[in-house]
């Protein structure tokens, strides 16, 4: 069992701590008194993977087990995660081929002939051949891939969508191959609180279903309850999760994970060369290094059978690892944003994803109340250079140059923009033939990270591209002194300090 995360307060022998900052990590120096809310180490992994995921196909949760609803004459189809999740990717084998396998192998042996697989990547662009096949494996990829049977799901296209009925905010229709199967196998990687069901709609969706759930209004609305209970009445599901420990950094960098006065000689040797070769790599080599980074993830649950007490389950075996308890919220936070982002896999986080990792996933991970006060300030690391990948995130780029620059406000943008950024041909075409994220992606995104905006009276971004963040609303900063400085008028010259210190993720629990 790993130590849980806990809270530091700086003093006069705390060594400078480790702050992510794009595609660099720096060693920052915090104030004193500066509270660090430090994640948990992992929970213990399961011993034996092959042996856990036998176990809980077998043992479902109520459920009957796999092998007793599968019949030859049935249509299977078996959705599971795009390549965003986790970030970093993990290490071969990803656990999610460990399960197809168990999974198609029970299909063999009860005689289904009728199989497909599906990435459920919603509005996010399609994996490339070779990503598909890092996810479930040579075997499988070279079983289904050649005959059409191992896809990425297409929101656009209207011939493979079915209607599966409404909620108060409308049609909601699928995946036809998954809506129309006599059994939806969903494998999903938990590494956060899991979303329910809707996560099915979300990945499996058309554009509109996937716009209930991710637009404007979502978030204060039952949308995502109301389609997670038709989903689940319309299609026979059965979930498997596994939760995936906290090893995002693997070797020769995981110390980087671990609390600085830990760090060992080695380690610190480790981190001088580290650091000294991102410094001098030109900017295009610091980004492949960081896009072949990935985690030492393991399996620390998995479970299988009806989606509500499965991801019941995962909710509670996540939380009880991510969860870092901290007394009261703080009148300034501070966070550091990596390179990497669920969207930016092998590709470039541009502004506009930086502020969605630092704003919406870093800073609303919580159960309730964030750790810095209504009208505090935030302060974040990344660098927001206006760098933008032409392959992946046209709609970004325009999203940035020509809407930003007329309004920053959710509701405007959702009003003038959305239609027709959602329905502009060429960002459809591109989504639908090349590994474009949909046009309206950068919205969505973009409405997630309203919530910090309205929390905090000032977001300061150090380091920062002083045209990008005034372009985005937030002002720069060349140095965490100054970034203090700025947002003195706001809380103060002798502020409560925050410091949020992830990766990896977590939970904070605000008292």
């Amino acid at each position: 069992m790993g130590r849980p995360g806990f809270v530091l307060e700086v003093d006069d022998r705390t060594p400078p701590l480790l702050v992510p900052d794009g595609d660099r990590f720096r060693l920052e120096k915090f104030p004193l008194g500066t509270r660090v809310i430090y994640p948990a180490e992992s929970l213990a992994r399961v011993p034996e993977l092959s042996e856990a995921i036998n176990a809980a196909l077998d043992a479902p949760l109520q459920s009957e087990p796999l092998s007793a609803l599968l019949e030859p004459e049935m249509r299977l189809t078996i959705a599971f995660d795009d390549i965003g999740t986790p970030t970093p990717r993990m290490r071969r084998p990803d656990i999610r081929g460990k399960v197809l396998e168990a999974v198609l192998a029970r299909a063999a042996a009860a005689g289904v002939d009728d199989v497909a697989l599906v990435s459920a990547n919603g509005l996010n662009r399609r994996m490339s051949s070779e990503e598909l096949q890092y996810i479930v494996g040579e075997r499988v990829f070279r079983s289904f891939y050649a005959d059409g049977l191992l896809i990425n799901h297409d929101a656009e296209d209207a011939d493979n969508l079915s209607k599966i009925g409404s909620t108060m905010t409308g049609e909601i229709a699928l995946n036809a191959r998954a809506a129309g199967s006599d059994l939806l196998i969903f494998v999903h990687l938990v590494d956060g609180p899991p979303r329910g069901a809707a996560a099915i709609a979300a990945g499996l969706g058309s554009t509109a279903t996937i716009g209930q759930l991710s637009g404007l209004g979502a978030p204060a609305s039952n949308a995502a309850a109301e389609t997670a209970d038709l989903v689940t009445s319309a299609v026979r599901v059965f979930e498997i999760d596994a939760v995936l420990d906290n090893d995002v950094f693997a070797s020769p960098v995981e110390f980087l994970s671990h609390r600085e006065w830990e760090w060992s000689l080695r380690d610190r040797a480790t981190w001088f060369g580290v650091s000294r070769g991102l410094g001098w790599s030109p900017q295009r080599a610091r980004r492949r290094l960081m896009n072949r980074a990935e985690g030492d993830y393991h399996a620390t649950l998995v479970t299988a059978g009806a989606p509500a007490a499965v991801q019941e389950a995962s909710r509670a075996q996540i939380t009880a690892q991510q969860l870092v308890e901290v007394s009261g919220p703080a009148d300034v936070g501070i966070l550091g944003v990596g390179a990497r982002t669920p969207y930016s896999i092998d590709s470039v986080t541009n502004p506009i994803l930086a502020a969605w990792s630092g704003l919406a996933a870093a800073f609303g991970s919580h159960t309730g109340s964030p750790f810095v006060r209504p009208g505090g300030a935030l302060i974040l690391y990344h660098p927001l250079q206006a760098e933008f990948s032409a392959l992946h995130h046209p709609s970004y780029v325009d999203f940035f140059t020509d809407v930003l620059t007329v309004t920053t406000d959710p509701q405007q943008i959702a009003t003038d923009y959305e239609e027709k950024f959602a329905n502009d041909s060429w960002y459809v075409h591109l989504y639908r033939t090349s590994q474009a994220f949909h046009g309206v992606h950068p919205m969505y995104l973009w409405y997630q990270a309203a919530a910090a905006q309205r929390h905090c009276n000032d977001i300061v971004w150090v380091g920062a591209d002083r045209e990008s963040a005034a372009r985005m609303g937030f002002r720069a900063a060349s140095t965490l002194a100054d970034a203090l400085e700025i947002v003195a008028s706001t809380v103060g010259r002798t502020p409560s300090i925050s410091y949020l210190h992830a990766p990896p993720s977590i939970l904070v629990d605000v008292r």
